[in-house]
């Protein structure tokens, strides 16, 4: 039996990033960070994204300074400008009618504490949607806790036309960087472990 390494600890309350890393066969334990996830001003998406994903694991790592913290930020963006996630059922439906029919980026940065951070960027193509079928997508409920108004791998998925890049980066969480990541920081994977 390998030696005991310490817990990972995801400094996020997204339960896409939890899934992806448990369908993995990770242990891990969830400790949200509560921070300002504000843009400044002139701050690129890039930086802005890879910015709340360091703030994330540090503040995160402070209350459990033994363990592996990961932290992750997603960003929706188009037209150089960040789409967070919407603060009412209008903004939702301004953001999904910005995106439809359009290519955008989504932004996802990872960080473990102590380590360093990643940024991967897919683009995304949204079919040319009605208004009916986004005010419906709206209605669900699903699109007011997501950056840029909806759920690849939810309902979402049926605006969705296309994807370059990491599918799991823009469902929350680069799988590839993440594990690199950790590798980097010492931690043991699953299959690293027997």
């Amino acid at each position: 039996m390998p030696p005991s390494q310490p817990p990972l600890v995801l400094a996020s309350a997204s339960p896409r990033r939890r899934a992806l890393l448990e369908q993995l066969g990770i242990p891990l334990r969830v400790d949200p960070a509560h921070l300002d996830e504000n843009v400044r001003a002139g701050e690129a998406a890039e930086r802005y994204v890879e910015r709340l994903a360091r703030e994330k694991a540090e503040a995160v790592q402070a209350r459990h300074p033994n363990a592996t913290v990961l932290g992750a930020d997603t960003s929706v963006v188009v037209d150089g400008v960040v789409l967070g996630k919407p603060g009412s059922e209008d903004e939702a439906l301004s953001m999904l009618r910005r995106l439809s029919g359009r290519t955008h980026e989504v932004m996802t940065a990872v960080a473990v504490a102590g380590v360093g951070a990643r940024c991967v960027t897919a683009e995304v193509s949204f079919t040319a949607a009605t208004d009916a079928a986004l005010r419906w997508y709206v209605s669900t409920g699903e699109p007011l806790d997501k950056a840029g108004a909806y759920a690849v791998q939810g309902i979402g998925g049926f605006l969705v036309e296309r994807i370059e890049g990491s599918h799991s980066a823009v469902v929350g969480l680069p799988l590839v960087e993440t594990l690199a990541l950790l590798r980097e920081a010492g931690y043991r994977l699953p299959w690293e472990q027997r």
